[in-house]
């Protein structure tokens, strides 16, 4: 791949630099600013002098968590430590309590997976239920246009029976016709407001359709690579469980892990980043099919699920992969220059091993873990079923 380059910073990136001058120092004024520290320019002892030394103490603490971790500076990982540090949080401070216990340190990537566990369901509810809404509105509406249309057809030719009645009956013929008339003028007019209701109708819901495709790609896909993200991927396994479990066919499950991701991120930039991110999902997506689902988990890490092969089978195919990854050179499209070799490292397990998928999950990214450990760009199979 020769497509790798690096532009201007991103959308965040004017927030990054002003956590970037925090990090360097909170002892920064601004022109013409009090040299003295604010918990000096305040009196000792009072409420405001030590909400300011809590305030700096926490600045600190949130410091010493990113640089111990070696966490970029952004919003969502400053945002993690304080939910962290603070315990605002609960469900972040339980997540980062447990992957320090079983790996003793928290990574970028690990970082934005559990944001975007703990705000999977911020995707679907109010929008989608607005737009659900708004279907059952709109079908409302046709289901009472439709009865309107029936009770004014039904009326009209109740009236056309009465009018015939009276003109047989040797009634004022010219009135009758007069009456006949108007009622057809008013069905006439009836009819056309239907239709042109009917139409705008027509266009809400085709509107209407297209949104709801929008927010399901949207809730199902990564917008990055394109591939499905871990919501899609767990409604697949369910799927494949249940089908591999029917037909008696082994599945197996695969994390994979871009090695040193920080590294190019830092040299070459977060834009090369996302284009290294994008061509490992090309490689991956290639052996992908009806029975092998591949999808983006977070970060740089990619899951694989194969329906139908066993756990060394599963291994051999990404084993393929990161073979074909390894042996590519790729070059910064900015300055030309040659980058490192991209390479990565995967972990498998054989789900059908395991009491629950999640189980096959932990082992799969035990055995990542450990091909990490072992020197990387390497495929393990998980041996333990505990």
């Amino acid at each position: 791949m020769n497509a790798l380059s690096s532009s201007s910073a991103g959308p965040q990136q004017g927030l990054a630099d002003r956590l970037t001058r925090w990090a360097r120092g909170l002892s920064g004024k601004a022109e013409g600013a009090d040299d003295s520290p604010p918990e000096q320019r305040v009196r000792a002892g009072t409420a405001a002098n030590r909400e300011v030394v809590r305030r700096r103490k926490l600045y600190d603490d949130i410091g010493d968590f990113l640089f111990v971790h070696d966490l970029d500076l952004t919003p969502v990982n400053f945002s993690v430590a304080l939910d962290y540090l603070t315990g605002t949080n609960i469900g972040i401070e339980k997540a980062v309590k447990a992957v320090m216990m079983e790996r003793g340190q928290v990574t970028n990537g690990w970082v934005e997976t559990v944001i975007a566990e703990q705000r999977a369901d911020e995707i679907t509810p109010e929008a989608l239920a607005a737009m659900l809404d708004k279907v059952e509105e709109s079908l409302s509406l046709f289901t009472g246009l439709m009865h309107e249309s029936r009770s004014s057809a039904k009326d009209y030719g109740a009236a056309l029976q009465e009018q015939a009645k009276d003109l047989a009956s040797g009634g004022d013929a010219e009135a009758v016709l007069a009456r006949l008339v108007n009622l057809t003028r008013s069905m006439v007019e009836k009819t056309r407001q239907v239709e042109t209701q009917l139409r705008d109708n027509q266009k809400q819901t085709q509107a209407l359709k297209s949104s709801l495709e929008s927010a399901r790609q949207a809730a199902e896909h990564d917008f990055l690579t394109g591939l499905p993200n871990r919501r899609a991927f767990e409604g697949a396994l369910r799927e494949e469980l249940t089908l591999a479990r029917e037909q008696g066919e082994p599945l197996a499950i695969g994390f994979c892990d871009i090695d040193h991701f920080k590294i190019i991120n830092d040299t070459h930039g977060h834009d090369t980043g996302d284009r290294v991110l994008k061509f490992v999902a090309g490689l991956l997506t290639k052996i992908s099919n009806d029975r092998c689902h591949v999808a983006r988990h977070g970060g740089e890490e990619f899951v694989m699920l194969f329906r139908g092969k066993t756990a060394a089978e599963a291994c051999a195919l990404v084993d393929k992969v990161r073979e074909d990854l390894a042996g590519r050179s790729l070059v910064n499209r900015v300055n030309g220059e040659k980058m490192e070799q991209v390479t990565f490292s995967a972990g498998v397990a054989d789900v059908l091993e395991y009491e629950h998928p999640r189980a096959a999950l932990r082992a799969a990214d035990r055995a990542l873990y450990l091909a990490k450990e072992h020197g990387r760009n390497r495929v393990y199979v998980a041996v333990d079923t505990d």
